[in-house]
């Protein structure tokens, strides 16, 4: 079963592409909300689409607002205003993906994607 991500509207193109080289499904926000739609509508759009949230907005990277469990995987991007990083970042998401293919790997877990690590929240 090939993963499905959901890209929030700040997620850069670089990483879009390589979840794509992945062989991973992607949505992208802009082709089913307004660019500026509220996060809660976001996040539910990635839920009615059966897919894992992607997005560099720290909001939902805060497990009290967005409980992990709720929700069918989120994958926060750390980039920390460094785009020059994206490489290395996706080195270890892709190492990763292959290592964790299925969509139950990812449910009701927050993974925290920096260039150097991936730290996982329930």
């Amino acid at each position: 079963m090939s993963l499905r991500f959901f890209c929030d509207q700040c997620v850069p193109q670089g990483i879009v592409d390589g979840l794509r080289q992945f062989g991973c499904d992607v949505q992208l926000l802009r082709d089913h909300l307004p660019t500026r739609a509220p996060d809660r509508d976001v996040i539910a759009k990635a839920q009615e689409l059966e897919s894992i949230l992607v997005s560099l907005n720290g909001d939902f990277a805060n497990i009290v607002t967005y409980r992990p469990e709720a929700y069918g995987g989120i994958v926060a991007i750390q980039l920390h205003d460094h785009p020059e990083t994206i490489p290395s970042l996706m080195a270890g998401l892709a190492r990763f993906i292959s290592e964790h293919s299925h969509p139950h790997d990812y449910r009701g877990k927050l993974f925290i994607v920096e260039p150097n690590r991936i730290r996982i929240r329930f």
